[in-house]
């Protein structure tokens, strides 16, 4: 990979996380954190959380896209 394949790939990488922070300032994701299957207790003063069902979808997420950056590449 030469280094214009390089900047091509970081200026891809970078308009996908504008586009994300675009939509989450729209409120697009408003859902995400409050999914089924995650766990959150709140007692009083004290509140836990675990995302279990959110790290699975952004693990899943993440692992289609390698796949097909690996594959475009």
């Amino acid at each position: 990979m030469d280094s214009r394949d390089a900047a091509i790939l970081v200026i891809g990488f970078g308009f996908v996380v504008i586009l994300i922070g675009v939509v989450m300032y729209a409120g697009g994701l408003g859902w995400f954190g409050r999914l089924p299957g995650d766990i959150r207790v709140e007692r009083g003063n004290t509140r836990f959380y675990i995302p279990v069902t959110t790290m699975i979808v952004i693990s899943v997420g993440l692992s289609v896209l390698l796949a097909v950056v690996r594959r475009l590449l």
